[in-house]
């Protein structure tokens, strides 16, 4: 098979956001007078539920004395999520963040050899705007050629839907892709539809399950700052190049060894 496209993953994968997540998340319930506060240990508990909002529904249905006194659930949850988004991308703004190793040298080497580009996540627009445009100072739908967010699918990963409009929307199968990931439901959700996948472990997943995926490294890597294979096989190499993930796709079969996705309970919109 032919390397066509590449799908990246926002949070943890283009930059390490989920500490800028995690603070985000603890002013805004300072700010909604809320007794919670997630540490990194329950931080790193809860990036198994895909989805602040997500997170939010299951940190409620824990604390039945708040969820009694509140009388509209819903509203109660977006407006505490778009509190912690507006903190967040203030965070970002600052000029806090930077894109992790290995991101933007893959991203010009693809750039420059019309390799198609997409985006898959489950977080919003907005936030991922903010992100390219502090980091790139490009506008996103100027390099990206599919940019599919939760604003767009709700289905919250391991859903395979994220990357199934990602790949509709560049018009590309997914034996000529390859995902970009950094979590355990990432992963899934790629394989899920049908793709391979390539792990840069952070801080928050280094621990997590990757079963499955191409290559598990702890970034992309560049020329002065190797990476280090934690599972699979780089062919020596001590960064993730085009030659690389070219020959992961020609390697493709289809992960015909795949379950069949099944939507988590945790994703339920009872709460």
């Amino acid at each position: 098979m032919e390397l066509k496209g590449i799908i990246f993953d926002v949070d943890g994968t283009l930059a390490d956001t989920e500490e800028f997540h995690r603070q985000a998340f603890n002013k805004a319930f300072t700010e909604f007078d809320l007794d919670w506060n997630w540490s990194k240990r329950d931080y790193h508990d809860l990036l198994a539920i895909s989805g602040g909002k997500e997170r939010f529904r299951v940190c409620l249905n824990k604390d039945k004395d708040l969820k009694a006194r509140i009388d509209d659930v819903p509203k109660f949850i977006s407006d505490l999520h778009q509190c912690k988004s507006e903190h967040y991308r203030t965070m970002l703004a600052d000029g806090k963040i930077r894109l992790r190793p290995g991101i933007e040298r893959l991203i010009n080497e693809a750039t420059r050899e019309g390799i198609m580009l997409g985006i898959a996540t489950s977080s919003s627009e907005a936030n991922f705007l903010t992100l390219i445009r502090q980091t790139l100072d490009v506008e996103p739908d100027k390099l990206f050629d599919a940019i599919v967010t939760s604003d767009i699918v709700t289905d919250k990963k391991p859903s395979p839907v994220v990357y199934q409009c990602a790949l509709a929307e560049m018009g590309l199968t997914a034996d000529n892709c390859i995902a970009i990931e950094d979590t355990t439901n990432g992963n899934k959700a790629a394989q899920f539809a049908g793709l391979q996948v390539v792990i840069t472990t952070h801080a928050y997943t280094t621990d997590n399950d990757f079963s499955g995926a191409a290559l598990v490294v702890n970034h992309l890597g560049e020329q002065d700052n190797p990476n280090t294979v934690r599972e699979g096989d780089a062919l020596g190499k001590k960064l993730v190049d085009l030659e690389l993930l070219r020959h992961y796709v020609a390697q493709q079969d289809s992960n015909t060894d795949v379950e069949p996705f099944t939507q988590p309970e945790y994703a339920s919109r009872d709460a």
